[in-house]
């Protein structure tokens, strides 16, 4: 990558769309510039996909749960993470070091959503206990991670020599 594909994704993070005008605009790159290295990031796989972002909160799924699983593994490490995985209204799951195996995020609509949650926990056979956290309020959520970065450093860190 150079310093132009690091400000088309920088933009992309801050903006929320990879509109070519939009990007041109926030960037000054010309616009067949931009379709051009899109079309380019897509085919390195660092550009994934063209989705828009669903505002979960304003959906009605504004319960978040934080559930840290501890496992028996009679089975894989991958059939475990499977399992998480298939729980309705759970976003994210990882793969942890220390004394939790996995940790899974669930997004949900209300209190109801809660128990059946943790009771689809309970029916995954490989899980040996969890514990969970209900978060109170969510006071800064970003899924577009190049936002927590200065230009300054993704310049330095990632772009080619």
């Amino acid at each position: 990558m150079d310093e132009r594909d690091i400000r088309l994704l920088k933009a992309i993070a801050e903006l929320g769309t990879g509109s070519p005008d939009k990007l041109h605009e926030e960037t000054g790159i010309p616009v067949s510039t931009i379709h051009y290295r899109l079309n380019n990031l897509r085919e390195d796989g660092i550009v994934e996909n063209d989705l828009y972002d669903i505002d979960l909160d304003e959906f009605g799924l504004s319960v978040t749960v934080i559930v840290e699983v501890l496992a028996d593994y009679s089975g894989t490490h991958s059939d475990v993470a499977e399992g998480i995985k298939e729980i309705e209204g759970v976003t994210q799951v990882f793969s942890t070091m220390g004394e939790t195996d996995f940790i899974a995020i669930a997004r949900l609509g209300d209190a109801d959503m809660v128990g059946d949650l943790m009771r689809s926990f309970e029916e995954v056979p490989e899980i040996e206990r969890t514990n969970s956290t209900y978060v109170i309020d969510t006071l800064w959520d970003d899924t577009r991670g190049l936002n927590s970065y200065s230009m300054e450093t993704l310049l330095a860190e990632f772009t080619d020599d």
